[in-house]
């Protein structure tokens, strides 16, 4: 009889926790076999809606739909055993009304097995945030640079550079702490407010192009990884795989020109 211990999935509560404490590991994954990857180091991952840039070539995240996102949550939670899976809710899936959004974040729970839901915006999406997490469902905030609001910002424009606009983010944050939601990403905020900001909120603060003072860090996996030849500024490159690919490409497309692929380990005899 084995005894080793199952694997359980870390939980919502369970990074809630850890404000103040060990830093929070979170990535984004949009397949099974990185998140197979991801999920011995990450606490959380994040399928994000920048899979409709990242993977399908949209100039926004704007035109993600849910079926989309659900597909993708689908693979994410099936290549994963221990870190806690957490959904994006897609543009104009959640914003017209409370009951809206609990219906359509239902939906990604029960159809990916997730562990949780993430949405965009401050103290305007409060009343849903408490609407969600009153009837089961644990929502992930996401306040700054909002990227589903990129037409209205004109653009994809860091937060807080004028210091009189920080009361409003700090609003935005003490609103969504309240309302319920277990941790909230900080996303493109000059780092003096993002660090005033987790100083303030009880909930950990999930940085991204914010500061070192956030409870914990996330980025786009292929960004990390040198897939993006033109990666954002807040972005650290840890490997060169689009370098890599290219090169191991180029071999294969030499080797089956001079026909020394499939060589005599390849084939059956």
């Amino acid at each position: 009889m084995s005894t080793q211990k199952p694997i359980r999935r870390i939980t919502a509560p369970q990074i809630t926790k850890r404000k103040g404490g060990d830093p929070i590991v979170s990535l984004t994954s949009y397949h099974a076999h990185t998140a197979a990857i991801v999920d011995k180091f990450a606490d959380f991952i994040l399928v994000g809606d920048s899979l409709g840039m990242v993977m399908h070539g949209m100039e926004s995240t704007v035109g993600v739909s849910l079926e989309l996102m659900i597909m993708h949550g689908k693979a994410v939670v099936r290549g994963t055993k221990r870190a806690l899976v957490v959904v994006d809710m897609p543009f104009g899936t959640y914003e017209e009304s409370p009951s809206v959004a609990f219906r359509n974040a239902a939906r990604v729970m029960k159809e990916t097995q997730c562990g949780a839901v993430k949405l965009e915006g401050g103290a305007r999406m409060a009343e849903t945030i408490r609407f969600l997490t009153e009837r089961g469902i644990p929502v992930m905030a996401h306040i700054g640079l909002t990227p589903q609001s990129v037409n209205v910002m004109g653009g994809f424009r860091t937060q807080g550079r004028d210091e009189d606009t920080w009361a409003v983010h700090e609003e935005d944050a003490r609103a969504i702490s309240e309302a319920g939601a277990f941790a909230v990403v900080v996303e493109g905020m000059v780092e003096p407010l993002a660090a005033k900001i987790s100083r303030q909120i009880p909930i950990p603060t999930i940085g991204i192009g914010a500061s070192a003072e956030c409870d914990g860090q996330i980025l786009v996996l292929e960004d990390l990884l040198g897939l993006n030849p033109t990666p954002p500024k807040f972005v650290k490159v840890y490997g060169n795989l689009g370098g890599q690919i290219e090169a191991a490409v180029k071999a294969y497309a030499d080797e089956v020109k001079d026909r020394s692929f499939p060589g005599e380990e390849q084939v059956y005899r």
